[in-house]
């Protein structure tokens, strides 16, 4: 079966329509053009390319703390989508449990954007995550995790999930300490990896060849039950013009249809709970 007829639920991907939504007034990034994408034309796209479910992610870009956008195609989306959101470390655990009703999963936190140091005081809120059983998204790239891990490392039951791969310097090799940091929490089965977000970190153009060692590795490190695809739509801040349908044919060379029925749909279906 070829990638195209296969079921896939993408688990990352985001929504910025501001004519419908406009932008947060004090966001350093506006999104625009080819940029913008809401529910209506994301449905279309997931049928076009047999993806049955989606997680979508709170961006920083346009909206940052306002989950206008995301609850609305949660609530509108009749089953097809879940979220991770965008909040404050100060939210209460009242406010966490009613968006995890409204099918909320957990938070995204953007190192990579903001650095390390921004989230320093956010263990009370991850101990908060843990307890009502919600993920932690870390976007990260370069050696950050290494750094970020103290933080981390001692909360009980914290799920944890990293974006794009964890966003290694491609030049550096598998054994640079981020990446090395990060393979070693798939050994240990402690956390999920995004399989996605190549034009974030490669250094050669599309289809980026250099990026496929670093994807075997977290294989390899994770397990195929504990990595999850994501397209990353429509592709915020991409260096160059990116397709859904392209950048789908690059998996039939990577992995077997067996292992690409993992991957795109049956880890995420059953790490995210999607009917």
């Amino acid at each position: 079966m070829n990638v195209f007829d296969q079921a896939k639920i993408d688990t990352h991907c985001h929504l910025l329509d501001p004519a419908h939504f406009p932008y947060a007034p004090d966001v350093t990034y506006r999104p625009q053009g080819q940029e913008v994408g809401g529910q209506d034309y994301f449905e279309q796209v997931m049928a076009c390319f047999n993806v049955t479910h989606a997680l979508l992610v709170g961006p920083n870009s346009g909206y940052n703390v306002d989950n206008s956008c995301l609850l609305h195609a949660l609530d509108t989306g009749r089953g097809k989508f879940k979220g991770i959101a965008v909040l404050p470390l100060d939210v209460p655990l009242e406010t966490l449990a009613t968006l995890k009703a409204r099918g909320v999963i957990g938070l995204a936190f953007n190192p990579a954007i903001y650095g390390v140091a921004h989230y320093g005081g956010m263990v009370p809120l991850l101990r908060r995550l843990a307890e009502l059983g919600m993920w932690a998204q870390f976007q990260i790239e370069g050696d950050q995790l290494a750094e970020l891990l103290p933080l981390i490392d001692g909360i009980a039951d914290l799920r944890l999930m990293f974006d794009h791969c964890g966003r290694p310097v491609v030049s550096r090799g598998l054994a640079q300490p981020g990446f090395a940091t990060l393979l070693a929490l798939g050994r240990e089965r402690r956390a999920v990896v995004k399989l996605s977000g190549e034009a974030k970190f490669a250094a050669s153009p599309f289809p980026f060849n250099d990026v496929e060692p670093y994807i075997h590795a977290l294989v390899q490190a994770f397990g195929v039950q504990h990595c999850i695809w994501a397209s990353d739509w429509p592709y915020l801040k991409a260096p160059f013009r990116l397709d859904f349908g392209p950048m789908l044919r690059r998996w039939e060379r990577m992995f077997s249809p067996e292992d690409r029925h993992q991957l795109m749909f049956e880890s995420a279906r059953q790490l995210f709970q999607f009917d």
